[in-house]
C-alpha cells in the first residue's frame, strides 16, 4: 500500500461521526465512505489521519440526525468540550480544562477559514462564543490543544470550526424539513429549514439556505416580593411585577447564500454571507438555596421585576480565492464581520454603585416626592456589546508530496469594540422608560485591536513510514482603549460624577510554535508527538492616569505536550483514537481588584493533564461509538486574593470524567424504504464554580460551590424513503437536571443563589423532502 492510501485508511480514527455516516450510507458501503474522510484543519486538504493532532469531525448527516444545532447539542459529542452557560449564545466554552473565568476567549471560532468575535479582553469574548446553528453545515471539525501557529491569538484550548456545504455545479438540489417538539413542562417549539442549490452553468453556483427555530420556554416567573422598606414611610414601593410561564423561550433565524466561481479546475472564488440571530426572552436562571441547592420556589421558578430579554447578531462577508500557479496554490480569505449582544437585566434589586441599596432603592429614595402613593420606580441595566472585524489572509500552500509539504501564510486583523451600560428608571408594569427621571449612570468602553502576524507550517516526509511536522508564528499586536462613565446621584457633589479614561494602549510581540513527529507502524496504526504553543493577548487596563494599578496587562502562554495513538483492523469496522496530554499555562490571564480597580492582571499558573479517547466499531447495521475524557486541571499557584484561587484548586467548570456510548442499527424496512433506531447515553462529572464562588465568602478556605454530575439519555427513530424522510427523536429523555451556571448570592433577592440547567426531556417528530 502507498503512503496517500495507507494513511486513507486510518482516517476512520478519532471521528465519532463517521460510524455513523457510513450505517446511514448502508454497512456494505462503509470502508469505501469512511476512507473519504478529509479535513483542513491544518489549513489545507487532507486526510484525517495524516494530522499530528487530536481531532473530533461531526459530518453534516450526524448532526442532522442527532438533532444537534447548539453548543449545548456538541458537548456529548465531543470528548473533552465542557460549557458554562444560562442561555443560548452566552456561553463560556472549554477544552482540556482550560478555564480560570475572566473576559478574552481560550476556544477560537471559525466559520470556514473567518474568524469569529473579539481577539482582545476588553469585549466580554469569553462568554460569547459563536453559537453557530449547524444547519447545511459540511461538518464541524474540533481541534484540542494550542493552535497558536496557524490559528493565532485566543485558540489556547483548541478551535471549533464551521465548515459549511458549498456550492456545487454538479446538479440542482432542494432540501427542506420541518419539526414540532415538547419540551417537559414548558411550551411547544418548531424548527424550518431549507436550502437550494442551483448550477448557473459549468463555472458558477448559487447555495442559499434558511433556518428558523423556535424554542419552547420552561422556567417561569412569580414576580417578586416588595423591595425592603425605605427609612421615609411616605415613600411606597411597588409590588412584584413579572409574572409569567414559559419564560425562557428563544428564536434562531438565520441563513447562507454563497456563490462559487470555478472556471478551472486551477482557480476558484466563494463569495458568502452568513447572517444569524438569537433572540432570548430571559436566560434560563432561577433562585435556589444557596446552600443545597433546593428550588426555592418549587421548580425552575425565578422572581422577577422586569424581563430580561436578549439579542444577538451575527454577520460574516467573506470572499475566498484559491489560485494553483505553477503547482503553488495561492490562497486568500478576506472578512468583515459584525457581532452585537444587546441584553437588559433587570436590576431592580441589584446594587451596582456599591451603596447597599439596589437600583429601584436609590431611584425611589432621590426622585419620588413624599407623600406619592403610586410612585412608578424600578430599575435595569441595559448593554450593548459589540464588535466589527476586518481581516485579511493569504497563503501559499504547496502540492502534495511524498517528500517535503510546506505553507507560508501572512495574517491582518483589525477590530472595533464597543460595550455601552446604561441603568435607567423603568415602569414596573410595563418597562418603560420614566421620562422624567435621568439615567443614574451611562458608561461606554470602547477599544481598538490591530494584529499584524506572518507563519509558516512544514511537513518533512523523512521515510514512508516517519513524518517531522513544525510550525512558528510572529505576531504584532497594538490596542487602544477609552472609557467614559457618567454618574448621576443627588448625594454625589454637584449631582453626577463623570469620569473620562483615554488614550489608553498596548503593544506586544509574542512568538507560538509546534513540533511534531508522527510514525506509521503499518498501514493501520500510527502515532505522534505533539508539542505546541498558544496565548491570549494582553491589552490596556481601563484607568485614569497614575492610578496605582498596572496600565497593562500581558499574554498568557499555554504549552501542550500531546502523544496520540490511532488504531483500526484491516476491514475497518474497528478503530480507536487515544490521545494523552499534558498543558503548563503561565501567567494566567484574570480579573483582579488592585488598589480598589477592577483590571485585568497577570498571576498564577495551571496544570491540565488528561486522556482523551473515541473507540468505534461496526457489524452489518449496527454502528457503537464509545468516547470519553479525563481531565486534571488545576492552579499550580495561588491567584491573587482577591480571585480566591489557591495551589490545587480544579480549574472552574471542567469535569473530571466525561463519558458516552452511542449506536445506531439501520436496515432495509420495505422497498427501497431504510428504518433506523439509535441513541446515546452521556456522562458528565462534577464541575467545582469559580474560585470567589465558596459557600462562605467571608472565608477563603471554604469549599466553593460544585455542579453535581448528571447523565443524560438521548433516543431517535426514523424511516428514510425515496425523496422523504419521518424521524421521531427525544433529548434529554430521563429529565435529569444538569447544572450549566451557578451564580453566588448577591443579585438575587433573599439572599438567594441561582442555578442554570439544561434543557429538559424534549421529543419531537421531523420531516424532510429532498430532490
Amino acid at each position: 500500500m502507498n503512503r496517500h492510501s495507507a494513511r486513507t485508511a486510518l482516517t476512520v480514527s478519532g471521528s465519532v461521526a463517521m460510524v455513523l455516516a457510513a450505517a446511514a450510507a448502508g454497512a456494505e458501503d462503509a470502508p469505501t465512505r469512511l476512507g473519504e474522510v478529509t479535513v483542513t484543519a491544518q489549513k489545507r486538504v487532507e486526510a484525517l489521519a495524516d494530522i499530528p493532532m487530536s481531532v473530533s469531525v461531526l459530518d453534516g448527516d450526524t448532526l442532522a440526525r442527532q438533532q444537534a444545532d447548539s453548543f449545548q447539542d456538541l458537548a456529548s459529542l465531543i470528548p473533552g468540550l465542557s460549557l458554562n452557560s444560562n442561555s443560548r449564545g452566552v456561553t463560556r466554552v472549554t477544552m482540556r480544562g482550560i478555564n480560570t473565568g475572566g473576559v478574552a476567549s481560550t476556544i477560537g471560532v471559525y466559520v470556514n477559514d473567518v474568524p469569529f468575535g473579539s481577539s482582545s479582553g476588553l469585549a466580554n469574548a469569553a462568554i460569547l462564543s459563536g453559537d453557530f446553528d449547524t444547519f447545511d453545515m459540511a461538518r464541524i471539525e474540533v481541534l484540542r490543544g494550542p493552535q497558536g501557529t496557524l490559528y493565532g491569538a485566543s485558540a489556547l484550548g483548541g478551535v471549533i470550526k464551521y465548515v459549511a456545504n458549498q456550492p456545487s455545479t454538479a446538479g440542482f438540489e432542494v432540501r427542506a424539513q420541518g419539526s414540532v417538539e415538547d419540551v417537559s413542562g414548558g411550551e411547544m417549539g418548531y424548527a424550518l429549514t431549507g436550502v437550494v442549490n442551483v448550477p448557473m452553468s459549468d463555472t458558477v453556483a448559487l447555495r442559499a439556505s434558511g433556518f428558523h427555530r423556535s424554542d419552547g420556554g420552561y422556567t417561569r416567573s412569580i414576580g417578586n416580593n416588595p423591595i425592603p422598606a425605605l427609612q421615609d414611610p411616605s415613600v411606597n414601593i411597588i409590588d412584584g411585577t413579572l409574572v409569567r410561564d414559559e419564560l425562557n423561550g428563544s428564536e434562531v433565524t438565520g441563513g447562507r447564500f454563497s456563490t462559487l466561481f470555478r472556471p478551472s479546475d486551477s482557480f476558484s472564488l466563494d463569495l458568502a454571507v452568513h447572517y444569524q440571530e438569537i433572540s432570548n426572552d430571559n436566560s434560563s436562571v432561577f433562585e435556589v438555596d444557596p446552600m443545597t441547592f433546593s428550588p426555592l420556589y418549587g421548580g425552575r421558578v425565578a422572581s422577577r421585576y422586569h424581563h430580561e430579554p436578549a439579542d444577538i447578531e451575527y454577520r460574516l462577508y467573506s470572499a475566498t480565492l484559491d489560485w494553483a500557479i505553477g503547482g503553488v496554490a495561492l490562497q486568500s480569505v478576506t472578512s468583515y464581520s459584525e457581532f452585537s449582544h444587546d441584553f437588559r437585566l433587570d436590576a431592580a434589586v441589584v446594587d451596582i454603585l456599591g451603596t447597599g441599596l439596589g437600583t429601584a432603592q436609590l431611584m425611589t429614595l432621590f426622585y419620588s416626592t413624599p407623600g406619592t402613593t403610586d410612585m412608578l420606580l424600578s430599575g435595569v441595566l441595559d448593554q450593548l456589546t459589540a464588535t466589527d472585524k476586518f481581516t485579511q489572509e493569504f497563503r501559499l500552500v504547496s502540492p502534495a508530496s511524498d517528500t517535503f509539504e510546506w505553507l507560508l501564510g501572512a495574517y491582518y486583523a483589525d477590530e472595533d469594540s464597543v460595550i455601552h451600560q446604561r441603568a435607567i428608571a423603568v415602569e414596573p408594569g410595563t418597562g418603560s422608560p420614566v421620562a422624567s427621571v435621568p439615567a443614574l449612570a451611562d458608561l461606554s468602553l470602547t477599544s481598538a485591536y490591530q494584529e499584524l502576524a506572518v507563519f509558516g507550517n512544514a511537513t518533512w516526509h523523512v521515510t514512508d513510514r516517519f513524518d517531522l511536522s513544525f510550525g512558528a508564528r510572529w505576531s504584532d499586536n497594538d490596542q487602544d482603549a477609552a472609557q467614559n462613565a457618567l454618574i448621576i446621584l443627588p448625594i454625589l457633589p454637584g449631582g453626577q460624577l463623570a469620569l473620562d479614561f483615554e488614550d489608553l494602549k498596548s503593544s506586544e510581540s509574542p512568538v507560538t510554535w509546534s513540533f511534531s513527529p508522527r510514525y506509521e507502524f503499518n498501514d493501520r496504526t500510527s502515532a505522534y508527538l505533539r508539542v505546541a504553543t498558544g496565548f491570549r493577548p494582553g491589552g490596556p487596563n481601563v484607568l485614569p492616569p497614575g492610578a496605582p494599578a498596572p496600565a497593562s496587562y500581558d499574554s498568557d502562554e499555554l504549552t501542550n505536550y500531546e502523544l496520540g495513538l490511532r488504531t483500526g483492523n484491516a476491514s475497518g469496522s474497528f478503530s480507536l483514537d487515544v490521545a494523552a496530554f499534558f498543558l503548563d499555562w503561565e501567567d494566567i490571564q484574570l480579573l483582579q481588584v488592585v488598589n480598589g480597580f477592577g483590571i485585568n492582571a497577570n498571576g498564577g499558573t495551571a496544570e491540565s493533564r488528561g486522556l482523551e479517547f473515541t473507540a468505534t466499531a461496526r457489524s452489518g447495521g449496527l454502528s457503537l461509538t464509545f468516547s470519553g475524557a479525563y481531565t486534571d486541571a488545576e492552579l499550580t499557584e495561588d491567584t491573587d486574593p482577591l480571585v480566591g484561587g489557591f495551589d490545587g484548586d480544579a480549574l472552574p467548570f471542567v469535569p473530571e470524567w466525561t463519558l458516552a456510548l452511542g449506536g445506531d442499527y439501520e436496515w432495509s424496512a420495505f422497498g427501497d424504504a431504510t428504518a433506523y433506531v439509535g441513541g446515546q447515553v452521556a456522562y458528565t462529572g462534577d464541575r467545582p464554580a469559580g474560585f470567589g464562588n465558596r459557600i462562605d465568602p467571608m472565608d477563603p478556605t471554604s469549599p466553593r460551590r460544585e455542579a453535581g454530575s448528571y447523565t443524560t439519555v438521548d433516543l431517535r427513530a426514523g424511516v428514510l424513503w425515496q425523496n422523504w424522510s419521518l424521524e421521531l427523536y427525544g433529548k434529554n429523555v430521563t429529565d435529569e437536571d444538569g447544572i450549566t451556571d451557578i451564580i453566588a448570592p448577591g443579585i438575587f433577592p433573599n439572599g438567594a443563589g441561582a442555578l442554570s440547567l439544561i434543557r429538559p426531556r424534549t421529543l419531537g417528530l421531523a420531516f424532510g423532502l429532498r430532490f
